[in-house]
């Protein structure tokens, strides 16, 4: 499933932190269901911020660092964070990722491997 959301475009770190929970509604999973959670950290307080708004475990966010570490491709960063979880789930697990744009939008993703 996914699921887009907006703020006001000053607020938008925060949005994926609108979108993500569209997403969990949507498709009737549950926060606890999830298994691995990427949240594109187009900042590093992105993460930080989202984390904490969501209350996510961060043992479970950006397993193996965000962009800020492993990159920022322009206009690709949906396609890596997405990438990224499908590498990196096992069968029958579940991944979320977010991300912000700076117009106050976010998108989310919702993936299950099969």
């Amino acid at each position: 499933g996914f699921a887009d959301a907006a703020r006001h475009p000053i607020d938008f770190p925060t949005a994926p932190a609108l979108a993500i929970p569209k997403v969990l509604e949507n498709t009737g999973v549950k926060k606890d269901d999830i298994d691995m959670w990427e949240i594109n950290e187009a900042f590093s307080v992105v993460v930080l911020a989202n984390v904490k708004d969501l209350d996510l475990d961060m043992s479970k966010v950006n397993i193996n660092g965000g962009a800020v570490s492993i990159g920022h491709p322009i206009g690709m960063s949906g396609a890596r964070i997405t990438g990224h979880m499908v590498h990196n789930l096992k069968p029958g697990q579940k991944g979320l990722a977010g991300i912000c744009n700076g117009g106050g939008g976010a998108s989310a993703i919702l993936i299950e491997r099969l």
